[in-house]
């Protein structure tokens, strides 16, 4: 055994991938050295067989033992010794002279006479066997077997130290097969699971695709093939985009090209709806998602593209459209202002102002005092308009804090404020292609007016901590019971927003202006409340009537409707009558004289109350509330609405 010869079998080794091809090349090389009878390569166990052991009881620690590898060698009778399930198959680590050599991962060198250093003697006798030399495989300080070789020649020190060498050229080779066995299996395993998710995916009723960072498509799933009845080959024929243009709707390919390239630029997904030509040629609505995959580095490695079929959904929501226009237009044809009840000249002018300006897409701004019925104006307004058929956004300013009404308004993103656990749309969003209405308008806050007069002046927003505006299409009609032109002189609220507001004012009379139409009022609410509570009237009192008429109702048609309201509600009998205790009235001069000091203070102090109330809507607390109306903490005027017998509910009820 020369050094020539090792250095070959090492060699051999070396190339080899598999643990048992390297296990067998060892074995088969040393026995074809001169004088060697037997040669053996033990390898640790590894835990999976260590637990199924039958020798695991003898094992020192019952985990570890020696497992008889690669056999090979020649008896002097000719058979050849190549079996591994002898009696040594297994041999507990620190046992025996095998397991000696493991445990103390040193060489050992044995000579004549060998009989009385094995147990079978008998063996070592009949072959001839006259020395033996062992030697741990060790690779990276770990101790992966033992190699040992039984000759029927004498092993002097300086093949034992050769030998010591191959071992470690062993050790080596048995650790590369390893590495490259379990990454083959590893790679294995990959092609396994990529397959399996690819049936997966082909198995969905989704169109899936794969897009990388040059913008090209370089996978479509068998489903999404099937639906646009193209192959991978067809889509990816020219430049980048081309793919689009093939498989989109030509009057929706501008827009897809501006919303995929905005997510592309930021690196975020986005979600679209827009029209796919389908196999046979019809262009079907379908909900597409882009979705980055990111590296370590957060960069965008490729892009997933997820198509879903909506058209039937689409069609739904197109017919359910179209039937609630011809709805609208039969309740036009038949009502004509259902909701606004009057006859008044100033009526019928506010009337024809709301059909002139409705069809255009002009701000309109709805003057009046508190419960004149400016939202059903503004309704009106948006009813004849051509976005009747989109959302009418009704906000109250001022029953919104000032540090949430721009959340209200324009929305958030996650964690642009504390409790902003999730993206939120603005109510401009809500009311997208539609109408908003911005009910007193003069609560705005000073900065929330800044960014108002951004979305009329320039059509777009951003929402509270986000980083990129937002188009918005949207018609604005404010109101307010406030002089917004004496606020601009003030500094209360801005010039510019008011004149960009201002565009078709309407002017809406308190209702003792327009005295002619509480008759036809208190029909109406009359006949709505009695329907709601199971009663019929056959009249109303004409001293009822006559009081309501002469009434100065500074609380307007709201109070109006809360008199009328508790009248039905208390009423015996068929004729209704109001008492005329329920109207506050202010004291008379006269009336003042005959009343003490203390009278006069209390009754003033109910109509501030009151009339606190009725502005603000039964609103105590808060900024636009009665008590920092009338200067007072809440708690003080909770006191003294319950000490007065005021019931603050009653003035709750919207007109």
């Amino acid at each position: 055994m020369n050094f020539e010869a090792l250095q070959e079998l090492a060699l051999r080794m070396a190339g080899e991938r598999s643990v048992d091809r390297v296990l067998q090349h060892i074995v088969e090389g040393l026995r074809e050295r001169p004088g060697v009878a037997l040669a053996r390569v033990w390898i640790a166990g590894t835990g999976d067989e260590c637990a199924s052991c039958r020798m695991r009881s003898v094992c020192p620690d019952q985990s570890a033992c020696l497992h008889l590898a690669a056999s090979a060698g020649t008896s002097v009778t000719g058979e050849s010794w190549t079996r591994t399930n002898g009696s040594f198959r297994r041999i507990p680590i620190g046992r025996l002279k095998v397991g000696s050599i493991a445990a103390n991962r040193e060489g050992l060198l044995l000579t004549d006479p060998l009989s009385e250093h094995f147990t079978n003697q008998s063996w070592v006798r009949d072959e001839g066997i006259s020395s033996f030399a062992g030697h741990p495989l060790i690779y990276h300080d770990e101790t992966l077997g033992v190699l040992a070789v039984f000759r029927r020649q004498q092993v002097d020190m300086e093949e034992f130290q050769w030998l010591r060498m191959f071992a470690d050229h062993a050790a080596a080779a048995v650790a590369n097969a390893r590495a490259f066995s379990a990454l083959a299996q590893a790679e294995r395993r990959i092609r396994q699971d990529e397959r399996e998710l690819r049936l997966l995916i082909d198995s969905l009723p989704l169109s899936v695709g794969a897009i990388d960072t040059n913008d090209r498509l370089y996978y479509i799933n068998s489903a999404g093939q099937r639906y646009l009845g193209r192959t991978l080959a067809d889509l990816t024929v020219g430049t980048a985009e081309d793919h689009r243009a093939l498989v989109y709707a030509p009057e929706d390919l501008e827009a897809v090209r501006s919303i995929v390239g905005s997510a592309r630029g930021t690196g975020t997904a986005c979600e679209f709806e827009a029209r796919l030509r389908r196999h046979d040629g019809e262009y079907r609505w379908q909900l597409i998602r882009y979705e980055p995959l990111l590296d370590e580095q957060g960069r965008v490695v490729r892009w997933y593209v997820i198509g879903v079929d909506i058209d039937e959904r689409k069609r739904a929501e197109e017919r359910v459209r179209t039937e609630n226009v011809v709805l609208r237009e039969a309740i036009d044809q038949t009502t004509t202002f259902e909701e606004i009840v009057g006859a008044s000249p100033r009526l019928r002018d506010i009337l024809a102002n709301v059909v002139k300006v409705a069809p255009t897409d002009s701000t309109v701004l709805i003057l009046g005092e508190t419960g004149t019925g400016k939202e059903l104006v503004a309704r009106a307004i948006h009813k004849r308009s051509r976005r009747s058929s989109q959302p009418f956004i009704s906000v109250n300013c001022a029953a919104i804090p000032p540090a949430l009404i721009a959340s209200e308004l324009f929305g958030h993103e996650k964690g642009a404020f504390t409790g902003a656990v999730q993206r939120r749309a603005g109510r401009f969003e809500l009311a997208e292609g539609g109408t908003i209405f911005l009910d007193e308008i003069g609560e705005l806050p000073l900065e929330t007016q800044v960014s108002l007069l951004r979305v009329i002046q320039e059509r777009e927003f951003e929402r509270l901590g986000g980083n990129r505006p937002l188009r918005v299409n949207v018609r604005i009609i404010a109101a307010t019971h406030r002089d917004l032109l004496k606020a601009t002189n003030t500094g209360a609220f801005r010039s510019d927003l008011f004149y960009r507001l201002n565009v078709f004012p309407i002017s809406i009379p308190p209702l003792r202006e327009r005295a002619e139409d509480i008759p036809m009022l208190v029909q109406s609410f009359v006949s709505r409340f009695a329907r709601n509570v199971g009663k019929r009237f056959a009249s109303i009192s004409a001293k009822t009537l006559e009081l309501l008429q002469t009434y100065e109702w500074p609380g307007n048609i709201r109070e109006l409707q809360n008199v009328l309201e508790r009248a039905v509600i208390v009423a015996e009998t068929d004729i209704l009558s109001v008492d005329e205790t329920w109207l506050r009235r202010e004291p008379k001069l006269e009336d003042a004289r005959m009343l003490g000091l203390p009278d006069q203070l209390t009754e003033q102090e109910r109509g501030l109350i009151e009339a606190a109330l009725m502005e603000t809507r039964g609103r105590v607390a808060g900024p636009s509330g009665a008590a920092a109306k009338l200067r007072m903490a809440p708690t003080t005027l909770d006191s003294r609405i319950k000490a007065l017998g005021i019931d603050k509910n009653a003035f709750k009820t919207n007109y």
